[in-house]
């Protein structure tokens, strides 16, 4: 539930979103995104938390994260830390809870109602602290993936659960189909 007059914040992890989404079979239209929370109340911020590999030339996420920096989103990024596990495959870690904790900790004399994209359970002591502080808190995530992508300790905390499959009307848009090659386009042929 949500009040037209009420100060809202969103608080997107990054990752973690990208991840219920994709379970679900969509992608997320930031523009859209943050156009229907604007309508929902008055929007003071939205962040947007992600880890980025500082060594790679190209990374995927790029383009993404320089987007929503230029359209009204704060970024809060950090670099990624690469390691090789046991078994000798190559990983990253980039786990944004502390920053995304600190600064919802610091908003919330300055807003009434906090969104949290995540279904991460470590989020549960933060929304709890901050319900304390009267602040309002929804988490956005889903329960429809298998297995669900929301810690149900989270979930039994807020004040409210969003759906995220069904903010898929209003905030998805179909997956990107892989992009043919020319040659495999139907009723084109190649020269050699």
């Amino acid at each position: 539930m949500f009040y037209k007059d009420e100060r809202l914040a969103l608080f997107i992890d990054g990752s973690n979103l990208y991840a219920a989404a994709k379970s679900l079979g969509f992608d997320i239209d930031y523009k859209l995104l943050r156009q229907e929370f604007m309508r929902r109340g008055k929007l003071l911020r939205a962040f947007y938390y992600t880890a980025l590999l500082e060594n790679d030339d190209y990374s995927p996420i790029r383009p993404l994260v320089d987007w929503l920096h230029y359209n009204g989103f704060t970024m809060v990024t950090k670099p990624a830390k690469e390691f090789t596990d046991s078994q000798g495959r190559r990983k990253v870690k980039g786990n944004m809870d502390i920053e995304l904790a600190v600064d919802a900790m610091e908003l919330a004399p300055r807003v009434d109602h906090i969104v949290l994209f995540s279904g991460d359970g470590d989020f549960r002591p933060l929304v709890e602290s901050l319900q304390r502080q009267g602040v309002r808190v929804s988490v956005v995530s889903t329960i429809r993936s298998q297995p669900p992508m929301i810690a149900d300790e989270l979930r039994r905390q807020a004040d409210n659960f969003i759906e995220l499959d069904e903010l898929r009307e209003v905030i998805g848009r179909p997956p990107r189909e892989p992009r043919l090659e020319r040659e495999d386009v139907p009723g084109s042929t190649v020269e050699t």
